[in-house]
């Protein structure tokens, strides 16, 4: 009984992941500028990677949304502002520089120069502590 409840599992689970799979647009030229578009985006769950490169189910719908605009005649410029617009200027892998992507350029930068700073301050502090007892 256990075995065929297995069986019926796993043959769900192939199923649905059939159902998952994209197919790309009839036009050569548009699923190139739709596979371009992939890569500039980014994915709201992985955060790292593009959306060409995520297994996020959210990728995947963001990836559909982008190739049936693209299929639509929508613009290049049209499509990212539709995206921005439901998900804010941190969904480009290159967002823009404006006030409020301002720490997503600049952040790592101030990271950097902290850590610096404060590695400064206690080899100063460890160099006085040593003059002092030598």
């Amino acid at each position: 009984m256990l075995n065929k409840l297995l069986m019926a599992g796993c043959l769900m689970l192939f199923t649905f992941s059939a159902l998952a799979v994209e197919s790309p647009l009839p036009d050569a030229a548009q699923e190139a500028r739709a596979y371009a578009l992939f890569h500039q985006i980014r994915c709201v769950v992985c955060l790292g990677q593009s959306i060409a490169d995520s297994p996020a189910d959210v990728a995947a719908d963001m990836r559909r949304t982008i190739r049936e605009r693209v299929a639509a005649g929508d613009g290049t410029d049209d499509i990212k502002t539709f995206l921005i617009s439901r998900y804010g200027d941190a969904i480009l892998m290159r967002p823009p520089l404006t006030v409020k992507t301002a720490i997503l350029w600049g952040g790592p930068t101030a990271m950097l120069l902290l850590a610096c700073g404060l590695i400064w301050i206690g080899m100063r502090r460890e160099s006085a502590k040593d003059k002092k007892q030598g």
